[in-house]
């Protein structure tokens, strides 16, 4: 059911009804001369770029789509924990990119993977994923000591438990590089991460945990001699062996 339709009981008015967007469900899926469409949403403006960058170069044909809403990072730092009415925001979010006919969905905000967890078990067999989760997939074939670097505390709360048991997770957390973003500071938010990676140079491999910090990749590299991993590439190749999709 589209989030913007009324639940069981509620008012069928036709009148009354919000709008919906107008391509069904099915749209595009399927004919092989329409380019695939993968919905990418987002809870910071940040991940826009590096997510559209790491298409362009590895799947140039997807057809892209942005979701925005920034009240979803918001309010996840205000409450401190993910609950069941963020859920439902995430199952909203789910349904409208799926009525516009989406082929996939990349939720590109590193904090909410329960949520995310469950949009995929809504929307199966489409390929739902999580951010981190092919980044994950990487790192621990690097490493058994992970450093996990990130600008949003609430994400080091979350995706330490999205690691499997056998590896050891370093968590880091790049005070003040957020907010200099925020501000539009990126020297200070790039000199900051590579800072606070120096921590991590004991780590096997250093995962970026967020899309907003993948262009640092190469700071933290210096900054640590240690291999670095990232979210938006690995992403979008994850995606691709799903769909089977070719550049």
């Amino acid at each position: 059911m589209h989030p913007l339709w009324p639940r069981d009981g509620a008012d069928t008015d036709p009148l009354r009804l919000p709008l919906t967007p107008t391509l069904s469900p099915q749209a595009g899926r399927g004919r092989r001369d329409i380019p695939l469409r993968i919905a990418l949403i987002h809870a910071l403006k940040h991940s826009i770029a590096p997510i559209e960058a790491a298409f362009a170069q590895a799947w140039p044909q997807a057809r892209l789509m942005n979701l925005l809403d920034d009240s979803l990072s918001a309010d996840l730092a205000r409450d401190g924990q993910l609950n069941d009415a963020m859920t439902e925001r995430f199952l909203a979010l789910g349904d409208y990119a799926a009525a516009t006919g989406a082929n996939g969905i990349l939720f590109t905000c590193s904090a909410f993977g329960p949520c995310i967890e469950a949009v995929a078990r809504a929307h199966a067999p489409m390929p739902v994923l999580k951010p981190n989760e092919a980044m994950i997939e990487r790192a621990v074939t690097m490493g058994k000591r992970i450093g996990l670097l990130s600008t949003f505390p609430p994400t080091l709360a979350s995706m330490p438990a999205e690691f499997p048991p056998s590896v050891q997770v370093v968590p880091k957390l790049a005070e003040g590089a957020l907010a200099a973003l925020d501000r539009g500071d990126r020297a200070t938010h790039d000199r900051l991460i590579a800072e606070a990676s120096r921590d991590l140079r004991d780590c096997d491999v250093i995962a970026l945990a967020q899309f907003s910090i993948a262009a640092t990749a190469p700071l933290v590299a210096e900054a640590t001699g240690r291999p670095v991993v990232t979210t938006p590439d690995s992403a979008v190749e994850k995606l691709m062996r799903l769909l089977k999709a070719k550049a």
